[in-house]
């Protein structure tokens, strides 16, 4: 297992070393909310389609650096499905707990994730854990067979964390921002980013980063990072906390799942509105909802399941518009096109 290892290292640290700039897939987002909010969103940053069953997820829990192929008992590994991923587009992956299959230790997803969920992975632990990582576990997205994860074919594509150290210890922290970013430097503000953080793909970063030899992990250098949960807030600004008065209710901060600004895509600069200032909430909704950051989009339309136009604002001039649906339930499709006729899609749950 350890020559595998170090066969798999030198690979794929040559892969990261010459890997052109938006020729390859990568995480464009990592979330590790309270619970069980995990989630990971990849991004074609090419000009082709990609077939994503030929791409599986890693876990290396704790400091592992051992891979256990899938069909094995408590499976590190989950291959991703058969769909087709467009150019310059997101797919966005979250663990598989819901109010079907979870239990007292193990809660469901908060359906506000569910709902941004392209597919739902890791129905069960025993069968793969790969979507079960914490904060002190490095994330990593690889090329090859998940049933034969160990195989010399298989590629790590791109990596979140060092493999090989286990940041913070026993899962109480995460990779930092102080050198060595591993929540180990004692200085009051080192605060570690990959726990109850979402970690967002700077948009210059036009490839993957798989260096495995690397002597730190610094979490920062190509991510920003946003804390995954935010205290719920009233009409006038205030939070409103639970019956106790003291604890807060929480929502979750995932507004930028689903799309991502990436300087690969050709329009990104051309009066081209910035994704990650978008903003879409609540989701879900009764009905009335807003977006925000649109001083580039031009249209915005609303769709329902079978491509049926419901609403849509063309030539539009405002930062902040709001809609009122509260004739619909279930999911709708927002989307939202900029003056250079670039576009995103986000999915809206109505209840």
């Amino acid at each position: 297992m350890k020559k595998m290892l170090l066969t798999l290292t030198s690979f794929a640290a040559m892969i990261s070393s010459f890997a052109q700039d938006c020729s390859q897939l990568f995480i464009s987002e990592y979330v590790e909310g309270f619970g069980n909010n995990k989630a990971i969103e990849i991004y074609n940053p090419t000009a082709s389609a990609i077939n994503l069953s030929e791409y599986f997820l890693i876990r290396f829990n704790n400091g592992t650096t051992i891979m256990k192929p899938y069909g094995q008992y408590q499976s590190n590994v989950i291959q991703l499905p058969n769909t087709m991923l467009q150019p310059y587009t997101t797919y966005v992956v979250v663990l598989n707990r819901t109010e079907a299959n979870e239990t007292s230790s193990d809660p469901a997803v908060w359906q506000e994730l569910r709902a941004l969920a392209d597919v739902l992975l890791c129905e069960s632990y025993d069968e793969s854990n790969a979507m079960n990582f914490n904060g002190n576990d490095a994330v990593c997205l690889a090329k090859g067979s998940a049933a034969n994860a160990n195989s010399p074919s298989t590629v790590l594509i791109d990596l979140i964390g060092k493999l090989g150290e286990d940041p913070g210890g026993n899962g109480t922290g995460g990779w930092s921002t102080v050198y060595p970013y591993n929540f180990s430097s004692g200085d009051p503000n080192d605060v570690p980013v990959t726990l109850n953080h979402s970690l967002i793909r700077k948009s210059s970063i036009k490839k993957p980063y798989a260096d495995l030899d690397a002597e730190v992990f610094n979490p920062l250098l190509e991510w920003d990072s946003i804390p995954a949960s935010l205290p719920k807030r009233d009409e006038n600004g205030d939070i409103i906390y639970q019956q106790d008065g003291v604890t807060p209710q929480w929502v979750g901060n995932w507004s930028s799942l689903r799309w991502h600004a990436c300087e690969c895509d050709p329009n990104a600069h051309v009066n081209g509105m910035n994704l990650d200032n978008v903003k879409l909430f609540p989701n879900p909704t009764t009905g009335v909802f807003s977006l925000t950051g649109l001083e580039n989009v031009e249209t915005i339309e609303i769709f329902n399941t079978v491509g049926q136009l419901i609403d849509s604002i063309s030539n539009n001039t405002k930062s902040t518009v709001s809609f009122d649906l509260s004739g619909h339930s279930g999911a709708v499709m927002i989307k939202i096109t900029d003056l250079a006729g670039r576009s995103a899609t986000q999915k809206l749950i109505i209840k």
